[in-house]
């Protein structure tokens, strides 16, 4: 053991490194020294295993345990003791087989590599009902209308199914055929040649575009795609509560399905425009309120602008500049139950009068005398 080298060292990281780091360490080192990079080049391939070994204890956290305490010693048992690793006896396809997960990270999912390994590839089901894609709009509504909610008329592009060929796309008297390329799977496997080996994917048919089939005689009046591009004009319910950037989602109004399936949504985005008084964080209201020095010395009832309307609200005598009060059930609905409400907290500014005429002056020294010069 006395010529290994020490695992951190090998991955150029310290004893404190997190799994995260150690992952990412052990990712940097694979792609530098991947025998694909460097065909040929033993020394890169040796450097390659050498930083899978250390992956193999530092990513398992009882083994990087053991490792910690007894050094290679721990392992030593037949060169790979306590499930460690012995680089120098791997080959190739035991290091993809035991790394795989960080290789599809790595190099992006299926792949072709070296030494005969084939990865798995990520496959997506073309075959049968497939669900239409959602379409997207916007609707900008008021500060109030936020709050309490409304209903929008919006006009939005909507694909109608063609009445002449029933959205089949093919012409009267005919009807679409089995796509010769991907035999009716609307999917092809496509292999190429990359950096790090073959790479294979699966792809939509370029033929038939993931349908499976295709249209000989295209049916003239929809020219084939099975509908007729039209203007809808729908009532959007935006309910009270609902906050600039969050969407409402309208079922069936998408894209069209495929091979019979069910239609894409609708997703309306909303923006709220803001408002000159009160400020919004979440379901409670702020905003500021000045009021005089009488007011805020002697107490008593003032008028609070809230989102429902001028309410009386008691203040204390004495009350200071910068006190801020609560109105309990006067902020937003909650979203998921119109019937809770947030709360407004208004902030308190004390104004001093900018000019006075002669009476006010004097009244004023008078006061200034009876409370201050004893």
């Amino acid at each position: 053991m006395a010529d290994k080298r020490d695992y951190y060292e090998v991955l150029g990281i310290t004893k404190t490194a997190t799994a995260d780091e150690i992952k990412k360490a052990y990712r940097q080192m694979a792609k530098k020294y991947h025998p694909d990079a460097n065909p040929g080049d033993k020394e890169a391939e040796a450097k390659f295993k050498e930083a899978a070994e250390a992956y193999g204890i530092l990513s398992d956290p009882e083994k990087k345990k053991l490792y910690d305490q007894y050094g290679h010693a721990a392992f030593e048992a037949g060169g790979a003791g306590a499930g460690g690793y012995n680089y120098q006896n791997m080959n190739m396809n035991d290091i993809f087989s035991n790394f795989g997960d960080i290789f599809e990270d790595l190099f992006g999912g299926g792949f072709g590599g070296f030494g005969g390994f084939s990865g798995g590839s990520r496959r997506r089901n073309y075959n049968g009902p497939q669900q239409g894609p959602s379409v997207r709009a916007r609707i900008r509504i008021s500060f109030e209308e936020a709050v309490f909610g409304c209903s929008k008329a919006l006009e939005i592009g909507y694909k109608e199914e063609c009445t002449t060929c029933h959205g089949s796309g093919a012409k009267a008297g005919t009807s679409p055929e089995t796509c010769t390329k991907c035999n009716g799977s609307g999917q092809v496997t496509v292999t190429r040649q990359s950096l790090f080996g073959m790479m294979r994917s699966v792809e939509a048919c370029p033929d038939c575009h993931g349908t499976g089939q295709i249209i000989k005689e295209k049916c003239p009046d929809c020219k084939g795609v099975g509908y007729k591009q039209t203007k809808k004009k729908i009532d959007v319910k935006i309910p009270a509560g609902i906050d600039s950037g969050q969407s409402i989602r309208i079922s069936d109004m998408g894209e069209p399905g495929v091979k019979g399936g069910q239609r894409g949504d609708l997703l309306v985005e909303i923006v709220v425009a803001g408002s000159s008084e009160f400020e919004r964080d979440g379901v409670n209201l702020y905003s500021q309120m000045d009021i005089t020095f009488p007011e805020a010395a002697l107490g008593g009832q003032i008028k609070v602008h809230t989102i429902d309307g001028n309410v009386l609200f008691p203040i204390k005598a004495g009350t200071q500049t910068g006190t801020t009060i609560r109105l309990k059930n006067k902020g937003v609905p909650y979203l998921r139950d119109s019937k809770k409400r947030g709360d407004q907290y208004t902030i308190l500014n004390i104004v001093v009068p900018r000019s006075m005429n002669g009476k006010q002056k004097k009244a004023l020294e008078a006061f200034n005398e009876a409370m201050y010069r004893k």
